[in-house]
Order: C-alpha cells, then structure tokens, then sequence
C-alpha cells in the first residue's frame, strides 16, 4: 500500500526514544523529512544517527512553551512548512492521587494536556490555509480505563481524548485529521519504569511485574513500539483521510470496555 507520505514534513514530539522514535524512524523510511525532538542533544544524535537521512534532531522541552515555539519555527526553516504533528511525551509520576502534590499535578497538566494544545496551535492555522494535514496525539488507554497506580496520566489523557474530538470536528472542513492513539502495555523505558513501580509496592522483582504486566494482556505479551508507531503513521496517511476525531486502542486486547 502506498501511503502518500513522501515529501510530508513531519514533526514527532520525544523522537529519540520508545515509541517517539519508532514513529520518526518509520515516516521517515516512508519518505517524508522528520523534525524529532528531545531534552539532549545526545539523544538526538544516538537517534539521528540511528535512522541517517530525512531527519533531524532539536532539543526541546514540551512542557516548556517557548521551546515548542523554538522547535516548529526552526522546523519550518530548516524543512518547510509542517504537514504531520504527532504529539508524544513521557507519562506524569506514578503513585496514588492521594499523595501526590499540587505541583505534580500542574506539571503533568502542562506536560500532558497543555503542550498539546501548544503544539497544535503552532502548526493548525498553516495547515488549514494549505488545506491538508495529519494531527496523531500518542495517549494511553488509561484514557479509557483509569489506572490507580496513574491518577494523573488517567485524569490527563481523558482530556486529551476529548480534545482530540473537538479538534478534530473544527479542523475537518480544511481537509485536517485529528486522531489519538492509545497503547496498551508497551516495552518502552516508561514501561519499564511502571513495572518497578509495582515491583516495589507488590514486593517482587521488576521482571517479574514486567512478566505479570504481559500475562494481563490477551496475547500474553507486551506490544513494541514499532507496533504502536505502525498505527500512528498509517493515521498519518493518504489512505486514513476519512478517519478523524477516533481513539484507537493499540493494546492486545487488553481494555474491556466497549465504549
């Protein structure tokens, strides 16, 4: 199938790892020139050098909305102007929302939530006088099933869900596509993280939380970040012009709920 990315700019939020850097990678073997970003420079350039052409690497915070700023206008110049946006960053601290600090909460608010509408709004209004553009925000399915363990993320990413619908229904006359991507248990440093985590509070060792997190899914196993990355680029398509304002659960079966 061809997927009519050749030649599209792209913009991947948190490209130098995990999921983030299997979707830059990806895109940009389909042919399209890719801007990640990262906290350093070094992990930039392990990525850049990784994936070789079609890609570059600008050290941005995303919860910090000058250096969004600083990251699509120096895109813009160094690519020209931006076709794809997919939203990416690490999950809010882990714990129960009991203890968790106000200044945990706006944290995760502007490194969650808020650097979406950020990000979107630095890209919408040139994508809208081009008429065309692919906008993909990669969530979690704690958006649709609340994880105790991740109240902040849960509370967060239900957000975004709804930001992804009213996104999507304003910018779908201009020929824009808003979709939101939620993986399930997937083997990133994050996951990996969460399962110490667990380890701590279950008593046993983090192999063992990684081994109880893969029992849980249906398919016995924790999905790659290729798998993932492979749901976002296809709703970056040509092909995919008809979906938009959809939450895609990428997780093996592992959410229950029909809705």
């Amino acid at each position: 199938m061809d997927l009519g990315l050749a030649g599209k700019v792209a913009l991947v939020a948190a490209g130098s790892k995990g999921i983030g850097f299997a979707t830059g990678k990806m895109l940009a073997q389909e042919g399209c020139r890719v801007s990640i970003c990262g906290r350093t420079q070094d992990s930039l350039d392990n990525a850049i050098s990784e994936i070789g052409n079609g890609l570059i690497g600008i050290v941005c915070d995303v919860s910090n909305p000058n250096q969004i700023d600083h990251w699509i206008k120096e895109s813009i110049s160094k690519l020209g102007p931006i076709d794809i946006l997919v939203t990416n960053t690490g999950g809010p601290p882990a714990g129960s929302w009991q203890v968790m600090t106000d200044e945990q909460w706006q944290s995760g608010f502007d490194s969650t939530l808020m650097n979406v509408v950020r990000m979107v709004r630095g890209v919408a209004a040139d994508m809208q006088q081009r008429g065309w553009g692919r906008i993909v925000h990669n969530t979690s399915l704690v958006a649709k099933e609340p994880n105790a363990l991740l109240p902040i993320s849960s509370t967060l990413r239900a957000g975004l869900m709804g930001l992804t619908r009213l996104q999507a229904l304003e910018l779908a006359p201009h020929g824009i596509t808003v979709n939101s991507v939620l993986p399930g248990h997937t083997l990133t440093d994050r996951q990996i993280h969460l399962a110490e985590v667990r380890s701590q509070r279950d008593g046993i060792s983090p192999q063992e939380a990684l081994d109880k997190q893969a029992q849980e899914v249906p398919m016995k196993r924790l999905g790659t970040p290729e798998e993932i990355a492979a749901a976002i680029v296809f709703l970056c398509s040509q092909p995919a012009a008809y979906i938009t304002g959809t939450n895609l659960l990428v997780d093996g079966g592992l959410t229950k709920g029909l809705a």
